[in-house]
């Protein structure tokens, strides 16, 4: 009983060995939360805006009608009390700017941590399928725990750091395993990965090149990294840094082959906690080490409960929707009702990065006719479209039209919904939806027919692209949506 006593007490000393680390976190958080709000900043209202593509209004009130006076339970955000207008949600995103800044310089730090989780959970919810994805959960539950971080945390707090890293890296190669895509267990993932991924950039082209038995290598090395080294987390010292170091690797590598927006600096970021001080000492000034540790260490007894009520919320329910999901039965009604309350509010969240792969890239185009005769093309800023254009590097930003128009081809009725939603915009000719794209094609008056043509996108060989400038092969597959869904 005394074993078990101290090894709780234990759980809530501070972690001294990480208060420079800390420190460098809640500066690399800062930056990230940057990103994402000035991401969201340039295309929020043609997202979710009056005359978006899904009006938050329309949302705020069918939640409304369904849930009535506890829809803001299900949908916690500052909306429901600053309004759903293009004004409310232009400032919500200016804000998280301005409060990014001031922890960046470390100016009103713990006020800028719960106003950033509050604004960035309050985006989550309004952008509804535009924001709803496993990088602005992973950001919202380290933007949580960093409340708790402020003036040095417990080994506590470091446990539910190490959690979070562990559930993105582990479930996601888990949940590779359990998907029965052969293509991970053929060890092929990479030989379509590359040019079948959301937003590829140039290097992706590159890597798409590499000998099949690098590639195989590459799928090799991505099992291990997600299935095994995530265990090294919660071993002694040496193996955390080996961790890290291969964690580092990997969203390295990742970075050098995909436009995957914030989630592998923050995957880097979340790193930090399996060092130590030592090692950030060796390469800081003295001064600057001194000044960071004359801060006092001491998390304080309130905020050791509200760790400990954190992990009782994270823990629970994140292990509730990891099990039912693994062994494919649903749990018992109570403990759903309580992990889908808790994920709510942008925590205990489980992760599955890539558990199938496409084997097919189908690009759309849509076009637009006054006389059903001649046609001109809505281009899109991002996603493939001219094959002669080389796709470009625009990490960390997340176009999320562009993105978003990848899941299309799926035919997935909610995708179908969405993307309908963008057409009538279009024939409509609303200036915050067009303004998403790289061009308006008609910019006096929207026209007066509409289509959309499917194509197979693939990139080019090394030789065809000297030949003929070409990044891509294209291939014409029929108007959508009468051709064949994309599968997965």
């Amino acid at each position: 009983m005394s074993q078990l006593k101290l090894a709780i007490s234990r759980l809530f000393q501070p972690a001294t060995e990480q208060r420079l680390i800390s420190w460098l976190f809640l500066r690399l958080l800062a930056l990230i939360y940057l990103a994402a709000f000035a991401s969201l900043a340039v295309q929020i209202t043609g997202l979710v805006g009056n005359q978006g593509i899904l009006p938050l209004h329309e949302h705020l009130n069918l939640a409304e009608d369904h849930y009535g006076r506890r829809a803001w339970l299900w949908f916690p955000s500052i909306f429901w009390f600053t309004g759903s207008s293009d004004t409310a949600l232009q400032a919500t995103t200016l804000l998280g700017i301005l409060f990014s800044l001031l922890l960046l310089f470390a100016r009103w730090q713990r006020l800028s941590l719960i106003l950033l989780f509050l604004l960035y959970l309050s985006l989550y919810h309004a952008g509804q399928i535009f924001t709803n994805f496993q990088w602005d959960t992973l950001l919202l539950e380290a933007g949580f725990l960093a409340i708790f971080l402020l003036g040095g945390g417990n080994l506590l707090l470091i446990f539910l750091f190490d959690w979070l890293l562990f559930r993105l890296r582990f479930m996601s190669g888990l949940f590779k395993l359990v998907s029965g895509d052969p293509s991970w267990s053929g060890l092929t993932a990479l030989n379509h990965y590359f040019e079948t991924q959301p937003l590829p950039h140039m290097g992706a082209w590159y890597a798409h090149q590499l000998p099949e038995m690098l590639l195989k290598a590459g799928v090799v090395l991505t099992l291990f990294s997600e299935l095994l080294v995530p265990f090294l987390i919660f071993l002694p010292r040496r193996f955390r840094y080996l961790a890290a170091a291969i964690t580092i690797l990997m969203q390295l590598l990742i970075i050098a082959t995909s436009n995957h927006n914030f989630i592998n600096l923050l995957t880097i970021a979340l790193c930090l906690f399996l060092l130590h001080d030592d090692l950030l000492k060796r390469t800081l000034p003295d001064s600057f080490v001194q000044r960071i540790e004359a801060v006092d260490p001491s998390p304080g007894r309130l905020r050791s409960v509200l760790t400990l009520i954190a992990l009782l919320l994270i823990l629970p329910a994140s292990l509730i929707t990891f099990t039912s999901r693994v062994i494919g039965h649903p749990a018992p009604a109570i403990l759903q009702d309580y992990s889908q309350s808790v994920q709510r509010f942008g925590i205990g969240h489980i992760f599955h990065i890539f558990p199938t792969m496409q084997t097919q890239r189908q690009e759309l185009v849509i076009q637009g006719s006054n006389d059903g005769k001649s046609w001109q093309t809505y281009d899109f800023k991002y996603k493939p479209g001219d094959p002669s254009v080389a796709p470009a590097v625009i990490i960390p930003h997340q176009p999320r039209l562009d993105w978003m128009v990848w899941f299309v081809p799926t035919q997935q009725p909610l995708q179908l919904y969405w993307f309908g939603r963008l057409m009538e915009r279009l024939h409509q000719g609303s200036e915050s939806v067009t303004g998403l794209l790289a061009n308006n094609p008609f910019p006096e008056s929207p026209p007066r027919y509409l289509r959309v043509d499917s194509f197979s996108y693939s990139f080019a060989t090394s030789q065809e692209l000297e030949r003929s400038g070409d990044w891509w092969r294209i291939e014409y597959l029929g108007q959508f949506p009468r051709v064949a869904p994309r599968i997965p």
